[in-house]
């Protein structure tokens, strides 16, 4: 398996990707904000993404996003194929996605929403912490991208200050002294590599 940033030789994959987001948000019944295909080609196409294949399949993906003038960017649209699920492919797409929002905004703020257990768990071993809402950036273009969940109302009527989804955060100001390699889980991700590189 190759956990590669993207590039334009990946936009065969962008409809199957688009798909599954979709399926997977109604299987589980939770809203993943709706990207158009020009969106996610866009982000593909400019090295804004993280893609994993294997044998010419994909296997998994997740796009960073800016907000606030870059002073906040969030890693969205994490799916793992269904064929390749349980083997620790978001955890190793995470810890790429993550290292490259690094790399490309190191004073950003990284943030996520997620109702999902293992998300939270992925995000704490990177240094995330769970946030209050009002810490989160206040673009309202990224909360119009929580119109398409089923949550919404819920959202509204608590004025945005809480949802069903926790609000994770990770602050380069706290985390200073931690470098991007310190903040993952060495053993479980190295274990995780070697496992799942020879599937």
């Amino acid at each position: 398996m190759e956990i590669e940033i993207s590039s334009s030789i990946h936009l065969m994959y962008v409809s199957e990707i688009q798909q599954e987001m979709y399926d997977s948000a109604q299987r589980r019944g939770t809203g993943i904000a709706k990207r158009s295909i020009e969106y996610l080609s866009k982000k593909i196409s400019e090295g804004n993404a993280v893609i994993a294949t294997e044998n010419s399949e994909w296997v998994g993906f997740c796009y960073i996003e800016t907000w606030s003038h870059g002073k906040f960017v969030a890693n969205s649209g994490l799916i793992v194929s269904p064929k390749f699920r349980n083997r620790g492919v978001a955890t190793l797409i995470k810890n790429r996605v993550f290292q490259l929002s690094r790399e490309k905004f190191p004073n950003a703020k990284v943030f996520g929403l997620t109702t999902g257990l293992a998300v939270m768990k992925i995000n704490s071993d990177l240094g995330y912490k769970p946030v209050i809402y009002s810490e989160l950036t206040q673009d309202e273009e990224f909360w119009n991208g929580c119109k398409n969940c089923v949550n919404y109302e819920i959202l509204m009527k608590k004025e945005r200050k809480n949802c069903l989804c926790t609000a994770m955060l990770f602050d380069p100001e706290n985390n200073k002294t931690n470098s991007v390699v310190n903040n993952q889980p060495e053993n479980q991700y190295n274990n995780e590599k070697e496992s799942h590189l020879s599937v």
